[in-house]
């Protein structure tokens, strides 16, 4: 182990039935800095942060932490802990029901029996150490989600912290409380603590972190110190494409259309997405790009009224309307097929017949429902005309395979006769054939005058099937592309920012 080193991993590898999810993987986190553990969705960062805190067992390879002799065994939690390893996990998992001080303490041995004045001193003594805003006695859900945050990141390094890692720290957190957590982990890291700092934002990185290890389907594409790695080069890596010859690669020949929008929206926002402004036009097909998290799904999610939108204003057909919920945007001509089709879309316990019908029967009231002969009769039209692989409609969905789950879905907008049409990843974990049957149906109905919008994780798919991209980077829009910048490599240099 290299001196400085606090943490070292060596050939990681970790298996679960039929996948790879790590293959080879180091990692090295050195004392007193902070890295960024970067890559795409399954590039197999949670599954290395879940063997280093000892919630997965490791396949293969080595662990190494400083002050341990040889190579460590971490099989669970409260191991990783007594070697001094800490998680603070996006998601926080404190109690807003207690203080400050129980919930800096509470589980700990030695407050079995609780002397709460000792706890409160402890605390006190604690908050003020590391400038965190709060005081021991104070509620916890009175604070901002920020100092929650900094109480879970007190608790973890009350112990004796070496290795501190921060799972997307920042998603629920304004500018001004970033920049409060960033003071405390430069604090942090000033102590000698090694940071693991896991984030989709790229400004956030290339503000705070020192190095960044990069992760690609589950396995290592490298390490780089922060100042040597453009974050073009960064975008490019995490996406496993060079720039080289990439503006060699042609959009279609389709040109942007600038016709009287179906949907327009202008400063709209939710819970989830910051303001925007957004158009399309009939019969043309554009997208949200931008990594995970940059708030493409969370735009889109707006525009559908699927989270709770908090402001601006909306018109469908040149007509201003309210959509605050997705009955309001169904009413309106849109449908909505969603990221994540097993939560959000399918209904797995019923049939394929009813999961297509459910969308047309909720539009039309429950009180209205669909003749038997109606059901079957739409039911067998889409499957045809899909080419949806099932035994009969009688068949429940959760049977198929996910390429024809995604087009049942897709059977169930479409038989709403939609005007404007939104895919959320509707080829994500399908196969080659499935996509491409897909996207051909994308610019099938948008010659039939269907608007749409497209979102892929794939830049190629979003280009064979785009007119216009709208890209996102730390859910904020940064660019718009057509024409000639439909290439690979303006789409990378527009979420990079473009930076050289």
């Amino acid at each position: 182990m290299e001196n400085g080193t606090v943490l070292s991993m060596r050939n990681i590898s970790k298996y679960f039935p039929g996948v790879k999810a790590l293959q080879n993987v180091d990692f090295n986190l050195r004392r007193g800095e902070i890295h960024a553990l970067m890559g795409e969705n399954g590039a197999g960062k949670s599954t290395l942060i879940k063997v280093i805190t000892g919630v997965y067992p490791k396949d293969a390879g080595q662990i190494f932490i400083d002050g341990y002799e040889g190579e460590v065994s971490i099989r669970s939690p409260q191991e990783a802990q007594n070697h001094g390893i800490s998680t603070v996990y996006q998601e926080i998992t404190l109690c807003p029901n207690l203080t400050v001080a129980e919930n800096m303490f509470i589980g700990r041995g030695e407050y079995k029996t609780v002397n709460w004045k000792e706890m409160d001193k402890k605390a006190g003594a604690l908050l003020d150490n590391l400038g965190i805003p709060a005081r021991p006695k104070q509620q916890l859900g009175s604070c901002s989600l920020a100092v929650q945050q900094m109480v879970a990141i007190a608790r973890a390094v009350d112990t004796e912290c070496k290795v501190l890692i921060l799972d997307e720290p920042t998603s629920s957190l304004d500018d001004k409380e970033v920049a409060m957590l960033f003071k405390l982990m430069r604090d942090l890291k000033a102590r000698g603590v090694g940071i693991i700092f896991v984030t989709h934002f790229l400004e956030q990185v290339y503000e705070v972190c020192d190095r960044i290890t990069v992760l690609r389907n589950g396995e290592l594409v490298g390490e780089y110190e922060i100042e040597n790695l453009p974050q073009v080069e960064l975008v490019a890596k995490m996406m496993g494409k060079e720039l080289e010859g990439l503006s060699d690669l042609k959009a279609g020949e389709r040109p942007a259309n600038t016709g009287t929008p179906v949907y327009e929206a202008a400063g709209l926002s939710s819970s989830d997405a910051r303001p925007f402004d957004f158009r399309i036009a009939k019969g043309e097909v554009n997208g949200f790009t931008g990594l995970l998290g940059s708030g493409r799904s969370e735009s889109v999610r707006a525009i559908f009224g699927a989270d709770r939108v908090t402001g601006g204003e909306v018109k469908v057909n040149g007509k201003s309307v309210k959509i605050n919920k997705p009955f309001d945007a169904m009413k309106q001509g849109i449908g909505y097929l969603p990221e994540d089709r097993k939560r959000d879309g399918i209904i797995a316990d019923l049939s394929v017949r009813d999961n297509i019908i459910l969308a047309l029967q909720v539009m039309k009231g429950f009180f209205k429902p669909l003749s038997a002969a109606e059901k079957e009769k739409f039911a067998d039209e889409y499957i045809k005309a899909l080419g949806i692989k099932t035994a009969s409609a009688d068949t429940l969905i959760k049977s198929l395979s996910g390429g024809n789950q995604q087009k049942v879905i897709l059977a169930r907008w479409l038989l709403t006769h939609p005007s404007y049409l939104i895919l959320d990843e509707p080829t994500r974990g399908i196969d080659i054939g499935t996509k491409t049957e897909i996207q051909r149906l994308v610019l099938k109905l948008a010659e039939e005058g269907v608007s749409v919008t497209f979102i892929s994780s794939e830049i190629e798919e979003m280009l064979r099937t785009c007119s216009r991209l709208i890209v996102m980077r730390d859910r904020n829009i940064v660019g718009e592309l057509n024409g000639s910048e439909l290439t690979q490599e303006h789409v990378m240099r527009t979420i990079a920012g473009g930076v050289e």
